[in-house]
């Protein structure tokens, strides 16, 4: 029970002043319209209507850093000689250089993406890069509008790990969420283009999620999906072999497009936006 009386004068707290209610469970649905609306507020003020989101692994590293990592493995064994925990160490960090082309490419295309849209005339709708905030491909994204002089949309989340966020997300837009579903909404309620580069289970969420919203017809958009490196993509998802067991349709498959390279995923997005969106 309560033991004290309140002081003369003094107010009680009101609703919206109480954190400790604003945390508790039973304030649950405030926090989550509380995310639901102030990122609204901060798109309509900075006029963001139209986004390029792009997807993929935390864990990717730049190049550098990837070769830097192997460089040290290798010195070690050089130092202390074999084991099988150096090996597999070393065999980790040579697949991650060999991923690291994914961040530079990542980078390369936001870069190109956010040229592009910059020189779109004034009248002409906008196409601002949307990431998750965090390192590796989502980094890279940031990283590459901010190379090309533009702004960048970053939904970050908080996470136990993995999720820090990365440098050259654009301050304004940068948000931080707490639930996965209402970040997710955000995601997709202004994307006009998807970008998915390898992933782990996250980046797997919200593909799939994203392609049942457009084979359901809940997302009536048209919104151009890539599905950027082939020789990660077709050994880990067997798409055809859902087609084959009758789990979807054969036109599902023509959903999203596999891209191979910076030129070939530009070219697709730019005449796709350019046809759905821009009216030449």
């Amino acid at each position: 029970m309560p033991d004290k009386v309140i002081e003369p004068g003094e107010r009680p707290k009101k609703a919206y002043n109480n954190y400790d209610f604003l945390n508790a469970p039973d304030a649950r649905p405030i926090r989550v319209l509380c995310e639901l609306s102030e990122p609204k507020t901060r798109f309509r003020k900075y006029d963001i209507k139209d986004t390029v989101v792009m997807f993929g692994s935390a864990r990717i590293k730049p190049k550098d850093a990837a070769g830097e990592l192997l460089a040290q493995i290798e010195h070690t064994l050089q130092k202390e000689g074999a084991s099988p925990e150096l090996e597999l160490a070393r065999e980790r960090a040579r697949r991650g250089v060999h991923m690291s082309r994914y961040y530079e490419e990542a980078a390369q295309l936001a870069e190109r993406l956010t040229t592009w849209s910059k020189a779109l005339p004034k009248k002409k709708r906008h196409f601002i890069i949307c990431s998750g905030g965090g390192p590796g491909i989502m980094e890279a994204a940031n990283l590459g509008a901010n190379r090309a002089g533009g702004l960048s949309v970053s939904l970050n989340i908080s996470l136990p790990m993995e999720q820090v966020p990365n440098p050259f997300q654009t301050r304004e837009l940068a948000f931080e969420f707490h639930y996965f579903f209402i970040r997710k909404f955000w995601f997709v309620y202004l994307a006009k283009a998807l970008i998915v580069f390898p992933g782990g289970f996250g980046t797997f969420d919200e593909l799939f999620e994203v392609l049942t919203l457009v084979q359901t017809k809940k997302a009536k958009k048209p919104m151009p999906i890539v599905v950027y490196g082939r020789e990660y993509w077709e050994e880990v998802v067997n798409l055809d072999a859902l087609v084959r067991w009758g789990t979807i349709s054969p036109e599902d498959l023509q959903l999203f497009r596999i891209c191979d390279t910076v030129d070939e995923a530009y070219e697709y997005l730019t005449q796709e936006l350019t046809r759905l969106y821009l009216g030449t």
